[in-house]
């Protein structure tokens, strides 16, 4: 274990010391030991408790044995753990923002089943320091019934070598899905326009946009550029009086700061925006969410992929198929005829030709 994990300010232990093992031969020495000279003797002898003596004792009984017997480790069951922990570290080194859930949800999806205290015993033997949480307050939860019924807009601000910059999120409700990004020195309704008309040409138009009160996206006075364009378009536009109503892009924007700003020095801005991209991508297609229920990725939810998706992981196929989700192998929604008060309009590429 390395030395930033066993003292940390002071002397004190950064997490729950865990229990002392012993191997098949320790215990049948401390047992034969106990035989001999009694459990208190032999308790006092090897530093473990009288009741633990007596519980090795009873499944002794069980076994048909007085004393012990218990059987040695074969060495193919010390190659499988050593393949284990080869695959929990490589995952974990891979994604060093994610904890011991997010590394088993990762693993069981790509067919590699482990239990979650296997996951932070392996990580926390080689460096990992579980973070001091602060628990928030909750408003109150809600969530789209649906893929585009409610996108989320915000920008996250960070700094490339004392370059501030702002990075917007089009965010999905239902799925967590990424619709649209782009990365501007400062927030300003042009890029938003500009993310969102792209969106809306991949993916279609959603029902709903909600946005903080930046003045990117709101005007106090008349309409902004962004509320204009919404209305052209007829998607509903609601205004997140606090943060926490928009939380999901919060959220978003937090898992932004762990997974990526912080575990990447950029070389400049063209690295920057060639780094969010990988990362926005792996989001959408390879991440686990557990606000989708700890195995499912953002896209298959929001390409309707979700039962398949778990079907395979219970199979223990894995579920790591991007056929399934990726949009560059699917077909999109190019032309839409649909009716709003019972008169009938035509869309195309997301724009209305007609109605």
């Amino acid at each position: 274990m390395t030395e930033a994990n066993e003292n940390v300010g002071g002397g004190k232990k950064s997490h729950p010391t865990r229990g002392k093992r012993y191997s098949p031969a320790l215990k049948q020495e401390i047992l034969d030991y106990a035989q001999n000279t009694g459990v208190t003797s032999s308790a006092v002898k090897y530093g473990v408790s009288e009741t633990t003596i007596y519980e090795w004792r009873k499944a002794a009984k069980r076994r048909g044995s007085t004393t012990g017997d218990f059987p040695a480790v074969e060495a193919g069951e010390d190659d499988s753990k050593g393949e284990r922990d080869r695959r929990i570290l490589a995952m974990w080194r891979q994604h060093p923002g994610y904890g011991p859930s997010q590394l088993r949800n990762m693993l069981k999806r790509s067919g590699f089943r482990v239990s979650v205290g296997t996951v932070r015993h392996v990580i926390e033997e080689n460096g990992y320091l579980p973070p001091t949480l602060k628990r928030k307050e909750r408003t109150g939860r809600y969530e789209a019934g649906r893929p585009r019924e409610l996108y989320h807009l915000d920008f996250y601000h960070f700094y490339i070598h004392k370059q501030k910059q702002c990075v917007l999120f089009i965010e999905d409700d239902y799925s967590r899905f990424i619709a649209g990004w782009t990365m501007v020195p400062t927030e300003q309704a042009d890029p938003v326009i500009e993310s969102f008309e792209l969106a809306v040409q991949r993916y279609g138009r959603p029902e709903g946009v909600m946005s903080d009160r930046g003045s990117a996206f709101h005007s106090w006075k008349g309409l902004s550029r962004f509320e204009a364009l919404l209305e052209e378009y007829e998607v509903n536009y609601y205004l997140a009086k606090e943060a926490a109503v928009n939380g999901k892009v919060e959220a978003l924007n937090a898992s932004f700061q762990k997974e990526c700003v912080e575990q990447i020095e950029f070389m400049d801005l063209t690295d920057a925006a060639r780094s969010i991209g990988r990362w926005v991508d792996h989001y959408n297609h390879r991440r686990t969410h557990h606000g989708l229920g700890g195995l499912l990725v953002p896209a298959d939810r929001y390409y309707g992929v979700a039962e398949q998706t778990i079907k395979r992981i219970e199979q223990g196929l894995g579920a790591d198929t991007p056929e399934l989700t990726n949009p560059d192998s699917r077909g999109l929604d190019l032309f839409r005829v649909v009716s709003y008060g019972g008169k009938s309009q035509i869309w195309l590429m997301g724009q209305k030709i007609m109605g």
